[in-house]
């Protein structure tokens, strides 16, 4: 999964890539690092901001739905987020950082995912949410 260049499985391009490269994925779990650079569009005072900390998250979900269709042979579809529960950031990462996003697949039912979500800095947790995806028809035209 390492060798997999990232915007073949995302439909964002940089600058606002926020996934680096996919560490493990399968049908209900994804496993995605991103290094907190110095460049990045969301970093306020050497600190990732909210907004980038959720974007981490939603994209982390896109890959590992990249992955099930790339290992499925199947085109890789776009997610919008639907619905964000249970937002919770202990704290936000800080540059030079990399997060650890960990995807779990509570519920696929038809075009709906429901994932739990986990960022880590090594052991650490520093921010949880529960996020319901809605897949389109359309695919990504990486």
């Amino acid at each position: 999964m390492e060798e997999i260049e990232i915007t073949s499985l995302i439909p964002q391009r940089p600058p606002f890539v926020m996934v680096d490269k996919v560490k493990s994925c399968d049908e209900t779990d994804a496993v995605t690092e991103f290094l907190i650079r110095e460049d990045n569009i969301f970093l306020d005072d050497g600190r990732l901001s909210p907004a980038g900390m959720i974007e981490n998250m939603a994209q982390a979900c896109a890959a590992r739905m990249g992955c099930v269709n790339l290992l499925k042979n199947e085109s890789v579809k776009i997610g919008y987020i639907g619905d964000i529960r249970n937002l919770t950031i202990i704290r936000q990462a800080r540059l030079g950082e990399v997060v650890s996003t960990h995807v779990h697949i509570i519920l696929d039912v038809l075009d709906m995912t429901l994932a739990s979500v986990t960022t880590k800095v090594g052991e650490e947790t520093i921010a949880e949410a529960r996020i319901k995806i809605a897949l389109t028809n359309m695919e990504s035209t990486n």
